[in-house]
């Protein structure tokens, strides 16, 4: 089962009607780099013109560039990312970041990674994984031109996370996805419902050995580029029956999570995730949980 008109009719079960969107680039600032330097006053000089995105800290777009935003001298000096809208929401969902140990658990290229150690002031330590070499290349190049200090990469799978012994107090799966259409004009024509049922397993095996590693006061954050609730919902009522983990309240931009999916009835707990349509955005799905005998909601 595949096609437009075949995820076109879900989505319409799910509440949203399907149209043709247009992304927005977007950057963000790494608040550690630019430290004493009006960074605003810097790329106005050279033209950028910004705006800040409301539900976004750090986040804003970028209305206008005479040249690629990551071409510049601040950009390489990593002063700013370069950071899709949606994708900077997972990080702010944590509390307190300064001084925690974090698991990144699919973490290449490597800007959320970026984005926590910046939220975290470069102080605690972050363990950044990724099963593929090639792209985890990019995350410490990435790391390095941003500054980072407080961060190790590894060639690990996630799903081995355990054997690394340690307990963190906040981890971050953002999870391998089926992604969306908004960030993919062929992807209707790529996906089927058995691509993304196989996604919705492989993300279970990565929620179970993530919630292994998560102290008893620990916070996850679970995120994926998905607009289907196999992924999304379904495996959040799933981890909340099968992991001791419960959902926590989030504020945060996009819908209340489904409580309903295609007739099946969820925990209302599910309501305090958030569901992104795509819109300025691409679509994205974020959740916060903890253990059930840690945080009180």
């Amino acid at each position: 089962m595949s096609g437009k008109e075949f995820f076109q009719d879900r989505y319409r079960q799910l509440g949203w009607e399907l149209y043709e969107v247009k992304l927005r680039q977007a950057i963000r600032i790494n608040n550690t780099c630019v430290r004493g330097k009006n960074i605003f006053l810097r790329l106005k000089s050279i033209g950028l013109q910004l705006q800040k995105i409301p539900f976004l800290q750090a986040g804003y777009w970028v209305l206008d560039s005479p040249v690629s935003v990551g071409a510049t001298a601040e950009y390489l000096l990593g002063l700013y990312s370069i950071q899709e809208a949606a994708a900077q929401i997972p990080v702010s969902l944590f509390s307190q970041l300064r001084g925690k140990k974090v698991l990144d658990c699919a973490a290449a290229p490597g800007g959320k990674t970026v984005q926590l150690a910046d939220a975290m002031e470069n102080t605690g330590g972050v363990v950044a994984l990724d099963v593929d070499k090639k792209r985890l290349t990019a995350l410490t190049n990435h790391l390095e031109r941003c500054r980072i200090t407080n961060t190790v990469a590894y060639v690990l799978d996630a799903r081995q996370a355990p054997s690394l012994a340690v307990e963190f107090d906040r981890v971050l799966l953002d999870a391998p996805c089926s992604g969306n259409f908004a960030a993919d004009c062929e992807w209707f024509g790529n996906r089927t419902l058995r691509d993304i049922e196989r996604n919705a397993t492989l993300q279970k095996e990565l929620l179970t050995k993530a919630s292994q590693c998560l102290s008893s006061q620990g916070e996850l954050v679970y995120s994926t580029c998905s607009l289907e609730p196999e992924e999304n919902e379904l495996n959040m009522d799933w981890a909340i029956n099968n992991l001791d983990l419960k959902l926590q309240e989030i504020d945060c931009y996009g819908q209340k999570g489904l409580t309903k999916v295609f007739g099946k009835k969820l925990d209302s707990s599910l309501s305090r995730c958030r569901r992104i349509w795509p819109n300025e955005t691409q679509g994205f799905f974020v959740a916060k949980l903890t253990r059930s005998k840690g945080h009180e909601s």
